[in-house]
């Protein structure tokens, strides 16, 4: 399904994305090098890393919020929590598996994600943020180990 593109014809990056897109996929396969919008093609690709590493950091941040709501309210555990907390760790490692440049970015994060979700926890607990410990008190193996549950603190 090779498209040719004439040069007059070429989409703007910013007035169709999309369009853009299949553009600079075709004049890649075609190898028309010299036609490609280099400056915002390589910029795209930057940034399809950084959505990368921002995916492991939203999904830290939501395993958490969950492993301390499982940690401070032992009451209140449920299904969800655990599938929840269970489905975090293994997009995590899906994106790590398709990435593996990406294996230590968890460990980069921890602290900062962490910080993130004490406010978010506290929220969604009802329980003061001085109940939570100041730094994480997981190591980051324990947080992606998919069997581990931390126990009531």
């Amino acid at each position: 399904m090779n498209k040719v593109f004439r040069l007059q014809e070429l989409t703007h990056y910013e007035t169709d994305f999309a369009r853009w897109c299949a553009e600079q996929g075709a004049m890649l396969r075609e190898g028309r090098l010299d036609t490609l919008d280099r400056e915002n093609l390589a910029e795209e690709i930057e940034s399809l890393g950084r959505s990368e590493r921002r995916e492991i950091e939203n999904r830290l941040k939501v395993l958490l919020v969950h492993l301390l709501k499982w940690r401070h309210q032992p009451e209140s555990r449920s299904g969800s929590w655990r599938s929840t907390i269970r489905g975090q760790r293994q997009g995590i490692a899906k994106i790590i598996k398709e990435s593996p440049s990406l294996r230590g970015h968890p460990s980069k994060a921890l602290a900062e994600e962490y910080a993130y979700a004490i406010p978010e926890a506290a929220d969604e607990t009802g329980l003061p943020e001085t109940v939570f410990p100041t730094t994480c008190p997981f190591t980051i193996e324990q947080v992606l180990d998919l069997n581990w549950l931390p126990d009531a603190g």
